[in-house]
């Protein structure tokens, strides 16, 4: 089984200026789902559609998945 990777989110997030505190401060998604995000866990797709609302982007913009 292959794995979902955020590195496209991380990269997405750099370049809008969009850092972890102003997602802790403006509450975006949780600190919880941040650390999912780090260790390419699984997130929500409420967490997907909150990260694409604040970075005007689709779900494909974000993630990949990647075949073993």
């Amino acid at each position: 089984m292959g794995k979902i990777t955020y590195k496209k989110l991380l990269r997405k997030m750099e370049e809008k200026g969009l850092t972890t505190y102003k997602i802790r401060k403006q509450k975006i998604i949780s600190e919880s789902t941040l650390q999912h995000i780090r260790e390419d866990k699984a997130i929500t797709t409420d967490a997907i559609g909150a990260l694409c609302e604040v970075l005007d982007c689709q779900p494909g913009d974000l993630l990949e998945y990647i075949k073993n």
